[in-house]
């Protein structure tokens, strides 16, 4: 038998690319022999990322809708065409025998390319809420892998498997690594902790939000992890200095997140699928604030999501300033209310999303045979 192909499309962010690799990774675990070849978007992150990982990328000069200017669009109609065109070309020069879509803008140009030319495909949506290009793609698919129940309102019921989204996971193995992880950050075991993550480049309401919080976070003697990613690092350094306070532990990136997390009593975040995905495994109390600042409002759905099965805490953005620091004190001070979202997001979670997702891939190949 000659080895399978699999080329796996798309990224943008973090939350796309991370899944993309733990595919891959799973399929390469299935079948050390299997081909796979990354589509992404020139100049996102993935081009850095994916190679980085071992595997070969090609970029397609895509863009998504630019809400803000009306100018950037005028070109989308021409590199949506010329990435479709790229993508044909890619597929009859590397004949794959399953194409992987796991959002973002190469995703949509490459599965439509792929059926054109009859290769079979599959969708891993990750949010609750399916965007416009994976509901039109979904028609098509053989199978489309979701994280969330009711699906079936944006896809064909009978080709939707619930797998949940792949994670990082060595970012969840956290069990026994308290001392370890309050070691590291220098942190006391006899004060409570909470971490703050926007995620690798940042989020602008979340570190202005602990900002005007930390009178109120000192005063109430509670330890902070606060990853401020990279766009907002600096300024807040240059407005704090580096050794604001002993219990203030502010940093541009996590690069151990299961260290961060087993530190944590309580943790404050965005509500990306995948950022999602971690924490349901992680088990630990969250309050979630999505970011109004994506397609189709998702975070806030991926959010309300885990509010509906008492599993998170929400705040909106537009409050978080005045009431995200206060509502994390509370929630400290809040044992059983801690312990009913701890076990409610445990029982949301599915570790081996990878793997699963890894299997329905090589069945799609072999049906398609």
């Amino acid at each position: 038998m000659k080895s399978k192909k699999i080329i796996i499309s798309g990224g943008g962010t973090g939350g796309h690319i991370f899944p993309a690799i733990a595919i891959a990774n799973a399929l390469k675990k299935l079948d050390p022999a299997i081909e796979i070849l990354f589509v992404g978007a020139i100049g996102r992150m993935e081009m850095e990322k994916v190679p980085a990982a071992g595997y070969k990328i090609i970029g397609l000069n895509i863009q998504g809708i630019q809400r803000k200017s009306v100018w950037k669009n005028l070109l989308f109609p021409v590199k949506l065409f010329s990435s479709v065109s790229k993508a044909l070309k890619i597929i009859k020069d590397f004949k794959p025998d399953a194409a992987v879509g796991v959002g973002g803008y190469a995703s949509g140009p490459l599965l439509y390319a792929a059926s054109l030319k009859g290769i079979p495909y599959l969708i891993q949506e990750q949010n609750s809420y399916a965007g416009i290009t994976n509901k039109w793609l979904g028609k098509k698919a053989q199978k489309i892998c979701v994280a969330f129940d009711g699906m079936e309102q944006f896809f064909p019921a009978d080709k939707l498997i619930k797998t949940g989204n792949p994670i990082r996971k060595e970012s969840v193995t956290i069990d026994g690594k308290q001392m370890q992880a309050l070691e590291l950050y220098k942190l006391s075991a006899f004060k409570k902790t909470i971490m703050v993550t926007g995620g690798s480049l940042g989020a602008r309401t979340l570190n202005n939000s602990v900002m005007a919080g930390l009178d109120k976070l000192i005063a109430a003697d509670v330890q902070v992890i606060w990853q401020t990613g990279k766009f907002y690092y600096n300024s807040i350094i240059e407005k704090l200095g580096e050794d604001y306070h002993p219990n203030i532990r502010i940093m541009e990136f996590v690069n151990r997140m299961d260290l961060a997390y087993a530190a944590a009593d309580i943790i404050i975040s965005r509500a990306g699928a995948g950022t999602i995905a971690e924490l349901c495994v992680v088990k630990k109390p969250v309050i979630l604030v999505p970011s109004p600042n994506v397609a189709e409002d998702h975070q806030t759905k991926n959010a309300l999501a885990l509010v509906h099965d008492q599993a998170a805490v929400f705040v909106a953005d537009r409050d978080a300033e005045l009431k995200l620091i206060d509502r994390a004190i509370e929630l400290l001070n809040d044992k059983e209310l801690q312990k009913k979202l701890s076990d409610n997001i445990g029982k949301m979670a599915l570790p081996d999303a990878d793997e699963v997702i890894a299997k329905e891939v090589i069945q799609i190949t072999i049906n398609n045979n």
